[in-house]
């Protein structure tokens, strides 16, 4: 076996059926955006549910969204917040009833739906195009509902009873709107006659399907609202047969004649397509996007909830679209109908690093870098000059003073350092964050005061959420000395990674010498200097050098007791505790490798979630779920600190796990595949050629062995043999020499295992497809 060079890693798994037991379900009809079945590309998206008003029974609502549409307050000062679109309903020629089931598919990101009416039952498909600005719905209908129709309805003209149906929140800002419609024929410029329109093959003579139906919804045109704002709808309904038609939608942002003409080229485009090709492309791309990387675990319904966010996750955003707001495309009544950044955005974020889904983390990026000016403009003006940041809550335009929440842009900062860490992009570390964070830790230079003691203090700042309707503020604040340590740090670290001498180099090294310690007491860590933990808090921002900064490690006693303890002790003030704050306390107790504790967290999390995985609390947000997924990674694998943790927090009761394909710091892929409670091999890609440091968690020496042609070993002797062992250090942590593109398993014993990653067995009879409506009496579903 030492001369064996191994071919590489296998799934045993069938894609399809394998996502399709995660699918959501509902076996009655959704009645609220608590549970509604959602699609969305990153920028339109739609919540689908009905409504039991007696007047609504026969209608099923697709409420329409598109993540960028704003409008200037007139009302008050204040960012410019998101506005609802309107609603497209297929208005039933019966009112729904049993049986009805609707699921959304997520392999192929479809939501389907049987709908049984009083007067006959309806087939439906309706997808958000992954590739093009558009959404579209196929219906079939049986004799009884051949007199179904689709109707949209701008904002204004939704029926009250709809609007209100899941909520009055009158801090939601709704401009004053005025409503136009027309239509649009789209002609053949060589005869000038209408287009045939091709579908699934074959030719419909005569339909007008180049006739596009166009809605203009403007904004209110009084100063200082800019007269462009608004947006512009189109649809078109292409009928395949008496009983089977598709509708088309598309949203577009503005209401000038570009904005209508690109709108209805929107539709044009996917009008004239074969739709098998079209939806082919729409699935194909999110076919890829799964394959990324594996999570597989023995909960059915945890591994469920962990994919239902990774769906959500590019159905919120992509590369080239909008940030993660606080909805996604799914605006329902809020009083935050904008972007939050001290806590929100960062949450959101947090597993597409570990989950290789980098691309949706440079919807990020982007934003950042393409609001520089405004983020230097966020601070005084005698700040200007070498200072940038962010206030709490703002527009797509990040426009947002900076108050006494300080924090905020160096906290985001970490995020793009983790974009950076995973994929060691040097551009983006040399031109993009290096710069950022430079500015926003140069704010809290201004700040800094010495005092008698020799050390530099933080006056008056707000720790996020605490005391929050108080707007208590504390010195020595330890939400802002963590993220000033780790800026300071990392800062340094830059200049090194890059070979650049700074300017302030030398201030940051004598900031770090000179920062005042964060402020403990027999409790652990305190808010700040003179205030402790006095009262529930569900945000983690008094924790924040513990997680996700890990300032604080878990390799000594010393550092573990105090992270034990404090987090016992801000879990146990339960008066204010949210789902965010169970995600925290998941990921913080798995940094100690408290597995069950973990589990435990994510478990009680799943009591508060809703049944399709959305969050509400005053209005609905995104953050929360998605940082449960992180949460759950981190219990399979970490990489803070220079060092990979495999499997470092798996609960008792998990004897099988695996993972394939995610990615550390460093850019290394890792899998992994865990077996009666112990981890039989573990396989890491070097992307970067970085430094290799892993804990197994194994004893002993552990075997390495190439994976592929021996070239990729660059040609070192020590790996000409096959097989290197390798002694761990008294941490258990072994180094890997590894350079761009080599790629090893790690093994121990005398026999090298089968590289074959299988789907993990359940530890008991659980239910599948799980989320969706509340169906309590499905619990003992099996697969």
């Amino acid at each position: 076996m030492h001369n064996q060079h191994l071919d590489g890693i296998k799934l045993d798994l069938d894609w399809e059926s394998y996502m399709g037991n995660h699918d959501m379900e509902w076996v009655v009809k959704p009645v609220s955006w608590d549970e509604g079945a959602f699609i969305g590309n990153g920028n339109i998206g739609a919540m689908i549910y009905g409504e039991e008003h007696s007047s609504k029974r026969r209608v099923l609502r697709f409420i329409v969204g598109r993540t960028d549409i704003t409008a200037t307050r007139t009302d008050s000062t204040g960012f410019s917040p998101r506005v609802p679109i309107g609603e497209l309903h297929l208005e039933l020629e019966g009112m729904i009833y049993h049986p009805t089931c609707i699921r959304v598919d997520l392999w192929n990101a479809e939501a389907c739906a049987v709908l049984t009416t009083t007067r006959g039952e309806v087939r439906l498909r309706a997808l958000a195009h992954s590739e093009e600005t558009i959404m579209a719905v196929e219906i079939e209908t049986s004799e009884g509902e051949h007199g179904a129709n689709f109707v949209w309805y701008p904002y204004p003209e939704v029926d009250p009873v709809l609007i209100n149906a899941d909520g009055i929140n009158l801090n939601q800002y709704i401009p004053k709107i005025e409503v136009e419609r027309k239509r649009v024929v789209q002609r053949n410029e060589a005869s000038d006659t209408k287009i045939n329109i091709e579908t699934k093959g074959r030719a419909v003579p005569g339909h007008a399907a180049d006739v596009v139906e166009v809605c203009i919804q403007r904004y209110s045109q009084g100063a200082p609202v800019p007269q462009s704002e608004g947006c512009v709808s189109a649809w078109n309904e292409v009928h395949l047969s008496p009983n089977q038609r598709i509708y088309y939608l598309s949203i577009e942002k503005g209401h000038d004649e570009q904005a209508q003409e690109q709108v209805v080229q929107h539709v044009m485009n996917a009008v004239s397509r074969s739709f098998d090709e079209w939806v082919a492309a729409h699935r194909a791309w999110w076919h890829r996007y799964y394959q990324r990387s594996l999570i597989t675990i023995p909960d059915a319904r945890l591994e469920s909830f962990y994919w239902i966010q990774m769906y959500k996750l590019a159905s919120a955003t992509r590369a080239d679209r909008p940030l993660i707001d606080n909805q996604g495309p799914w605006l329902a009544p809020t009083p935050w109908a904008g972007v939050w950044f001290n806590m929100n955005v960062q949450l959101s974020y947090s597993p597409v690093y570990t989950a290789n889904r980098l691309d949706i983390g440079e919807s990020l990026v982007r934003t950042l870098a393409g609001c520089k000016e405004q983020l230097i403009a966020n601070v005084s003006e005698p700040y200007r000059d070498d200072s940038a940041g962010l206030g709490r809550s703002c527009s797509y335009d990040l426009r947002s003073e900076v108050g006494d929440e300080v924090g905020n842009l160096t906290w985001i900062c970490h995020n793009v350092w983790r974009q950076y860490r995973y994929s060691m992009d040097e551009t983006l570390l040399r031109e993009m964050l290096f710069p950022l964070l430079r500015r926003s830790i140069n704010f809290y230079f201004h700040l800094l005061e010495e005092a008698e003691d020799g050390k530099l203090h933080l006056p008056p700042t707000i720790s996020p959420e605490y005391g929050s309707f108080m707007k208590t503020k504390v010195r020595d604040c330890h939400y802002d000395l963590a993220l000033l340590r780790w800026g300071c740090e990392t800062l340094l670290w830059m200049c090194d990674r890059l070979e650049v001498t700074d300017s302030l180099h030398d201030q940051w090294v004598d900031v770090l010498e000179r920062l005042t310690p964060f402020p403990i007491d027999e409790t652990g860590l305190m808010v700040g200097r003179d205030t402790p933990l006095a009262y529930g808090h569900r945000h983690f921002s008094h924790l924040l050098a513990v997680f996700p900064l890990h300032l604080i490690g878990s390799d000594s006693s010393e550092d573990r007791a105090l992270i034990a303890k404090s987090l016992e002790h801000w879990i146990g003030k339960e008066g204010d505790l949210r789902g965010f704050s169970f995600t925290g306390a998941a990921s913080i107790a798995a940094t100690l490798g408290r597995g069950d504790e973990a589990l435990g967290y994510l478990q009680t999390l799943l009591h508060i979630i809703k049944p399709n995985t959305m969050y509400k609390e005053a209005g609905p947000v995104m953050e929360t779920p998605l940082a449960g997924a992180e949460s759950l990674q981190d219990m399979l694998l970490q990489s803070w600190g220079d060092t990979i943790r495999i499997f470092p927090a798996v609960p008792t009761a998990w004897r099988e796990a695996a993972f394939h394909d995610l990615r550390t710091e460093g850019a290394f892929l890792v899998s992994a595949q865990r077996e009666n409670g112990s981890t039989r091999f573990i396989r890491v890609k070097s992307l970067a050629g970085e430094p290799c440091r892993i804990k197994t968690g194994w004893s002993g020496a552990v075997n390495m062995m190439a994976i592929g042609p021996a070239s990729a070993w660059s040609g070192s002797e020590s790996h000409a043999a096959g097989v290197v062992e390798l002694q761990p250090d008294e941490l258990g942590v072994v180094e890997l020499s590894l350079v761009k593109g080599d790629e090893v398993v790690l093994y121990q014993g005398d026999t090298v295992p089968d590289l074959v990653i299988h789907a993990a067995a359940q530890i008991k009879q659980q239910p599948i497809r799980y989320f969706g409506g509340h169906k309590p009496w499905r619990v003992h579903a099996t697969r």
